[in-house]
């Protein structure tokens, strides 16, 4: 089954707009994606930077979504629990929940937006990382999307 993952704010492929980034509000951007498959007990989504200078930079780590979900607002408070939500994990810049993108000046960077369907809900505490929870999730992944953006400074 093949699971679909989009955004309002920008294109796949496309330039994420100032606000989503740390030269503007640093909101996380609005994402929707179509039907998980039958069986699917949670949700991951992982957003991360694979063109920065030091390897790949996490900027978002989201787990045990609800699998009813089908959408996420712009601007996911950062906090360890968003009620009705999920749990956020630590990104690169230690901080909790989305940390939009920064990069140094230069040609643009891309942005992946992955999101995974699984077959149960992960047993970690708050505040994991983005290595945890790609451990945790092995063997689980029912279906995966992929959206991406670009930025340059």
């Amino acid at each position: 089954m093949t699971l679909l993952l989009e955004s309002r704010a920008f294109k796949q492929g496309g330039d994420i707009p100032r606000k989503f980034t740390c030269e503007g509000e640093d909101l996380s951007p609005t994402l929707f994606w179509s039907e998980p498959p039958a069986g699917t007990k949670s949700l991951v989504l992982i957003a991360d930077d694979p063109d920065a200078p030091a390897g790949t930079w996490v900027h978002w780590v989201l787990y045990d979504v609800e699998p009813h979900l089908r959408e996420l607002p712009e601007g996911i408070a950062k906090v360890e629990v968003v009620e009705g939500i999920g749990r956020q994990g630590v990104n690169d810049f230690r901080k909790v929940g989305y940390g939009g993108p920064c990069p140094p000046p230069g040609k643009p960077h891309r942005y992946f937006f992955k999101l995974y369907a699984l077959d149960g809900k992960l047993a970690l505490r708050s505040r994991a990382s983005k290595q945890d929870v790609e451990k945790a999730m092995q063997g689980h992944i029912l279906a995966q999307a992929e959206f991406i953006g670009r930025y340059k400074r």
